[in-house]
């Protein structure tokens, strides 16, 4: 069974806040050790970025094929 889009919507940004956390708790040098793109903290905070810029230009997609078909 598939998760929801609601569902997904709070349970994605819980499960990286997790990870962010997670990384904090275990990197000793958590904000500048996250340069390396090997490291478990680099992901976690790529995917709280990568997220919402999804949305936003699936968003803006779905909007602009939207106005192109009515107008």
């Amino acid at each position: 069974m598939f998760l929801s889009l609601p569902s997904l919507t709070v349970l994605i940004p819980l499960v990286s806040l997790a990870g962010l956390s997670y990384s904090a708790s275990v990197e000793e040098n958590f904000p500048q050790g996250c340069t390396n793109t090997t490291s478990l903290c680099f992901y976690s905070l790529l995917l709280p970025i990568t997220i919402p810029v999804y949305v936003f230009f699936h968003l803006w997609t779905w909007m602009g094929i939207k106005l192109f078909r009515h107008n």
